[in-house]
């Protein structure tokens, strides 16, 4: 008798489930661990998005030191966000979850790609990835909150940290050379001003905008367009019936047959660059707007002179010089890893090589002169 009720609680705890999604659209008492909000669920030593989270993927993502990210989306039951080209209106306690790794091979050593590992119906096995942090932004009455988690090394539990943190990892690229990284989790501050758009009006969700998320995704029951989905799902109103009326964003790492170099380069700069660099962003004291409403010409940089010389411009004098990427001030700081010169000044630790190619690239193609 004794061995099978030690036989029944050992299967409860085997299935035990998580907690239900935590729904706070008020307030400042957050959870200090991240299981306590119910949206990533273990079983059978996978770590997966719950059911009611509905997972999504950007078209060209922010370059953040290789990282991988499992990103997810949860609203009230009835609730759904509207459509709007620029951005959508989320409904009171949405969560937008964002959780960085890196895979890892059998030796355990994390490698350099940008593979897509994760398991459409079972998520992220846990014994070939790290995780490293999760990232919370969560919309309330005065409005969107961002909360850093830093998962502990055995990867049972991630712990709100207000301060961030620090990780030095090395990474194992394809030609089996070792990348040193010191990855940052970026302190509350520091989310927030990445996530303040619009200088003075509050946080912002960066990623799950229309251009962004325009594009497949594989689910668990198939691949299927991801604003579609969304909208199948009562989780997005609006959407236009039409969607090659629907601004999208070049594919990376392999752009569609029909995405110009120009496009992946304006891309790219968008995903990476536009949430400073826009006409009401913290970045517009600069002159230089990288959002895709900008057309190419001085405000887009081309031909214009740095606001500040020196050492943040490498001596160099425009922005960017057509057909000449080795006098851009903007390439000058994408290639840099120094603190005080690169861009973008928070997100990452090293040079994102296949980013800068692409630039290097488009600017080569630029005619004329200044």
């Amino acid at each position: 008798m004794r061995r099978l009720l030690l036989g029944v609680l050992l299967l409860l705890a085997g299935c035990e489930q998580p907690p239900a999604p935590l729904y706070m659209p008020d307030g400042d008492n957050y959870p200090e661990k991240l299981s306590e909000w119910g949206m990533l669920q273990r079983a059978d030593g996978f770590i997966a998005l719950i059911t009611e989270a509905l997972p999504y993927d950007l078209n060209t993502p922010l370059f953040t030191d290789y990282a991988h990210k499992l990103r997810s989306v949860w609203m009230p039951v009835g609730a759904s966000a509207h459509y709007g080209e620029a951005h959508f209106d989320y409904p009171l306690g949405t969560v937008l979850s964002k959780t960085f790794y890196y895979p890892k091979d059998a030796q355990g050593r994390l490698l350099l790609n940008e593979q897509d590992d994760r398991d459409p119906q079972r998520g992220l096995e846990l014994a070939r990835v790290q995780l490293i942090e999760t990232r919370i932004l969560l919309k309330q009455q005065h409005g969107w909150v961002a909360l850093p988690y830093v998962w502990d090394e055995q990867q049972l539990e991630a712990s709100l940290e207000w301060a961030g943190a620090s990780r030095d990892v090395r990474l194992l690229d394809a030609q089996g050379q070792t990348q040193p990284v010191t990855y940052q989790v970026p302190d509350a501050n520091q989310c927030a001003g990445c996530h303040e758009e619009r200088a003075g009006q509050g946080l912002n969700p960066l990623g799950p905008k229309a251009r962004h998320l325009n594009k497949d995704f594989t689910y668990a029951e198939g691949a299927h367009n991801q604003l579609q989905h969304w909208q199948q799902q009562g989780r997005l109103q609006g959407l236009p019936a039409d969607l090659q009326g629907v601004p999208h964003n070049a594919l990376w790492p392999a752009p569609r047959p029909t995405e110009s170099l120009e496009q992946q380069a304006r891309s790219y700069l968008d995903a990476n660059c536009s949430h400073c660099h826009n006409p009401t962003g913290p970045g517009r004291t600069s002159g230089l707007l990288l959002d895709p409403a900008t057309t190419i010409g001085i405000r887009y940089g081309l031909c214009k002179q740095p606001v500040a010389a020196g050492k943040g411009s490498g001596d160099r004098r425009v922005d960017i010089h057509p057909g000449q990427p080795d006098k851009s001030v903007l390439m000058f700081r994408v290639e840099s890893a120094d603190p005080s010169v690169m861009m973008p000044e928070l997100g990452r630790s090293i040079v994102h090589t296949e980013g800068v190619e692409v630039l290097h690239r488009w600017i080569t193609s630029l005619a004329g002169d200044c």
